[in-house]
């Protein structure tokens, strides 16, 4: 059976839910992954409240949608966090940030993320998508020089922070797919492997797969797929579009905002930059990926409705399944 292809609901949040899974309806998606944002997704009313979780299921059947996971990027930012500031008071519930001391930030944001399984569970959905947060992305560029003592600080707090979360994950039979992404404890191929092994590489966290991020990076995306073949517990669609060339545009994006030329690349609607979908659908076969895939759009330079009713039939185009038998099994004879 074809992979489902889902829409994810956080580039649209500030559409109310029915309006977006309308659109998803029409545009020929099978469900949405949906966001805890916006009205799309309230946690705590779906733990305190099953007629809202119903309420969710209802707008669903109405256009012939399912959900096979559900996405808790934002407040997952705030669990590792260091320093959080205005930035995170901008992103999570007010609930959440409280008083704004980022410790009780951190604390009231692992609490979400043990209620964000709990809702899950309710919904019907066994994998959660999310960021992790991380109190060592500050130290990136490694200068002024920082004691490797400081790093392996920041995988503990990591570990310390989210094996809780996990222990909630586990009793619920839900698992978190974290997105490898700049700012996040895992950001890259190494830092993803770290990670894995600062929690003893424990089933109920793996990865949610968007190359997207790997792209500028030059981390081949392919190879991830391959090497972490048994952590990929979902995959989002969302390409990206390098402009290095010519001395002027880096890597690290100038501070330059989203769509500037001057950028050294930019994400594009998938289908539009330099990912290589076939091979990465082809490895998605080859490693029995059979979950779905979901379209994040975002494109600075294209028109939402436009770029996310493309992209589902791009990869309808391109995500077709294995075949039943090997193409050379007619040149044998009956002996």
């Amino acid at each position: 059976m074809p992979r489902p292809i889902t829409l994810f609901t956080g580039q649209w949040a500030d559409l109310p839910f029915e309006e977006v899974c309308q659109f998803a309806s029409e545009a020929g998606y099978d469900g949405v992954e949906i966001a805890c944002s916006g009205d799309h997704f309230d946690v705590q009313q779906a733990v305190d409240d099953d007629s809202y979780v119903q309420s969710r299921k209802d707008i669903l059947a109405k256009y012939n949608l399912s959900v096979y996971a559900i996405s808790n990027h934002l407040v997952g930012q705030a669990v590792c966090d260091n320093p959080i500031d205005f930035r995170h008071q901008a992103i999570v519930p007010s609930r959440i940030w409280g008083d704004g001391d980022g410790e009780g930030v951190r604390q009231r944001a692992a609490e979400d993320l043990k209620n964000t399984a709990r809702a899950a569970a309710k919904l019907g959905v066994d994998t959660v998508i999310g960021f992790t947060g991380s109190s060592i992305w500050q130290y990136v560029a490694m200068f002024p020089p920082v004691p490797a003592a400081t790093i392996d600080a920041g995988y503990q707090d990591f570990a310390d922070r989210w094996n809780p979360i996990l222990d909630v994950f586990d009793a619920e039979g839900v698992r978190f797919a974290h997105e490898v992404h700049p700012s996040e404890i895992a950001y890259d191929y190494w830092t993803t492997t770290l990670a894995l092994e600062a929690i003893n590489h424990r089933p109920a966290f793996g990865l949610n797969w968007d190359p997207s991020h790997m792209v500028w990076q030059d981390i081949d995306p392919v190879a991830f797929l391959w090497d972490f073949k048994d952590r990929i517990y979902h995959v989002d669609c969302k390409d990206t579009r390098m402009r290095v060339g010519g001395g002027r545009n880096g890597r690290l994006g100038s501070h330059l905002p989203w769509g500037d030329p001057r950028r050294g690349w930019d994400f594009y609607s998938t289908g539009h930059g330099d990912v290589q979908w076939e091979d990465c659908f082809r490895v998605l076969n080859s490693i029995g990926y059979t979950g779905p895939i979901s379209v994040e759009w975002e494109d600075a330079g294209m028109e939402r409705k436009v770029g996310a009713a493309e992209a589902v039939n791009v990869i309808r185009a391109l995500a077709f399944d294995k075949p039943t038998a090997a193409f050379d099994a007619a040149f044998a004879t009956d002996k």
